[in-house]
């Protein structure tokens, strides 16, 4: 193999993040590296999913359980809702700045710092006693978690060939991403038992423990190291820090604070607008930039900004939607078990379907059906009643979950190929798109969905209470009915009455709520079938404008 050879080899599989000075005098062939055996490969798959584990379990945990833990710490649940927001106010933005780390002084040392950061981090959590030590502590759990994702891509990728990185490998990743979720859920209920918010996050101290010898097991490929950070990248990247943490808290607390009842809301609005425009001025101006604003906003990066938040808007629901429509119904993560394991089933089996199809070259297809699939679940699940149980949702979210393992990888192997051929220094611009629309368009479809089931609790409660009459004779024995429970202990006849107006309030308002939740519902289905529409109207104008570029056949003329 050539030394060009080589040089594209390794620009081709994302591990090359610097590219070696050119000899004067061609390099004579080297043979080809051998291939990894496949218990080696099988060993580098599983520490990515260790360290995705790890990271998303850190992130899922809290978030997950802000109900059973407010006591613990102390806190209401306007409060809780904080938790989440210190962890994501720093995570959102360190990925950018840890691809520069990396490339500068290795992905060794990058490692072993970032694992024994995230050990501390999560021994800390161990001592939290009330809600100020929570945060404090979540915030660096969110700046020690940033990396671990980033090591288990490149752990994912290290184990497949350069001619199956970027499909199979990239397929895998995605794949992971999504595991942890389900797995909250399915483990919360003995963790809580254990201890409460520490049993929670002595799960994450053993996890960390056990991906910390990973990193000396297991090394990764180390790429030429490159000075590449200089000192006006650090003012860029705080400008962006600062701006995706104001964006972060706002989106993660702005529906429990209700968006516009708050004055400091808005001051943070401000903060992250200005902050951010003064970032991309200042990128645009330097001759080597952190993130290149141009290539940035071309046409094909906007796309696939649009095609990821599209999918972080579809997927939200299956995060968001059910685990709040489950409270409000009140079932606990116990009797949600099977619904978790369907969950995280489909997950895997759609990841896999994924890497054999893209191994094949498919692309746009998978999409196709990814996004039939995330629709159908949607609509189904969008009849729900009062009496719908997990059972009755199996299908639809089976569907939903292996929809969205389908859909993302894509498009991401798509955008990682677009960022390995224009260099090294285009992988930090790459990693804004894919940061900006996982981490921020999580917190996006959250804070939506969340949003518009308030709206649309408000409008079914105000459309039910108008035929809520006591003069109704059906809607007073109702009342009498729910009121005749408490007939032994409650003497008064007009306090007993005003029981089962109370009582009968509390079923309008669940009503209401579950209406509300099948338009979300129904929403995340309109949202996949616009997807899916503009999918096909942007094959068939990519179809259109290669038949256009195609030179005429020439037409002989006789002689």
């Amino acid at each position: 193999m050539s030394a060009e050879q080589a040089r594209i080899d390794e620009v081709s599989t994302g591990e090359a993040e610097a590219t070696a000075p050119q000899e004067p005098i061609p390099a004579p062939a080297t043979p080809a590296a051998p291939p990894m055996p496949w218990w080696m490969s099988l060993c580098y798959i599983l520490a990515s999913v260790m360290f995705f584990l790890t990271q998303g379990l850190g992130l899922n945990l809290a978030l997950a359980n802000l109900t059973q833990i407010q006591g613990t710490i102390a806190a209401t649940t306007t409060e809780s809702a904080w938790l989440s927001a210190a962890y994501m106010a720093p995570n959102v933005s360190l990925a950018i700045g840890l691809v520069k780390i990396r490339m500068q002084y290795g992905v060794r040392n990058f490692a072993e710092i970032s694992i024994i950061g995230f050990v501390v981090a999560s021994l800390l959590n161990l001592f939290v006693s009330d809600l100020q030590s929570a945060i404090v502590v979540r915030f660096l759990s969110g700046i020690a978690g940033a990396p671990l994702s980033t090591l288990g891509f490149l752990y994912m990728l290290e184990a497949f060939p350069p001619a199956k990185k970027l499909t199979v490998g990239v397929s895998l990743a995605m794949m992971n991403t999504t595991l942890a979720a389900p797995i909250t859920r399915l483990v919360s209920p003995a963790l809580l038992d254990f201890g409460e918010w520490r049993g929670l996050y002595t799960l994450e101290m053993a996890l960390a423990l056990l991906v910390m010898p990973i990193i000396y097991l297991l090394p990764l490929t180390a790429p030429p190291r490159v000075k590449v950070i200089n000192f006006g990248d650090i003012g860029s990247y705080l400008l962006i820090a600062i701006g995706f943490g104001c964006l972060a808290i706002i989106l993660s607390v702005g529906r429990v604070y209700w968006w516009l009842e708050v004055p400091w809301l808005g001051v943070l609005l401000v903060v992250c607008i200005v902050t951010l425009m003064l970032a991309v001025l200042m990128e645009l101006n330097r001759p080597t930039p952190l993130i290149d604003v141009r290539w940035l906003l071309s046409r094909e990066n906007l796309l696939l900004t649009g095609i990821l938040l599209v999918f972080r808007m579809i997927a939200a629901e299956q995060t968001s939607i059910i685990m709040l429509l489950y409270q409000n119904i009140g079932l606990l993560y116990d009797q949600l078990q099977t619904l978790y394991w369907i969950i995280l089933s489909f997950s895997i089996i759609g990841g896999l379907i994924c890497a054999a199809l893209m191994n094949l070259g498919y692309g746009w297809q998978i999409q196709f059906v990814a996004l039939i699939m995330m629709a159908t679940g949607s609509f189904m699940d969008s009849q729900l009643t009062t009496f719908t149980r997990p059972d009755q949702m199996y299908l639809s979210q089976a569907l939903v979950a292996a929809g969205a393992a389908l859909f993302l990888p894509p498009s991401m192997s798509i955008g990682f190929r677009a960022a390995f051929a224009k260099g090294p220094p285009y992988l930090v611009t790459f990693f804004v798109i894919f940061l900006f629309t996982q981490s921020i368009g999580g917190l996006v479809g959250t804070a939506f969905y969340g949003t518009l089931v308030t709206i649309r609790e408000k409008f079914h409660s105000g459309v039910l209470v108008e035929h809520v009459l006591l003069t109704d004779p059906i809607v007073a024995q109702r009342a009498a009915q729910l009121a005749a429970g408490y007939g032994k202990v409650i003497g008064d006849s007009v306090l007993l009455n005003g029981e089962g107006v109370a009582l009968l309030g509390l079923q309008v308002t669940r009503e209401a709520y579950t209406l509300a939740y099948g338009d979300a519902f129904f929403t995340a289905g309109v949202i996949a079938l616009m997807a899916l529409a503009c999918l096909i109207i942007h094959l068939v104008f990519q179809a259109f404008s290669a038949r256009r570029s195609d030179p005429a056949p020439a037409i002989a003329s006789n002689p």
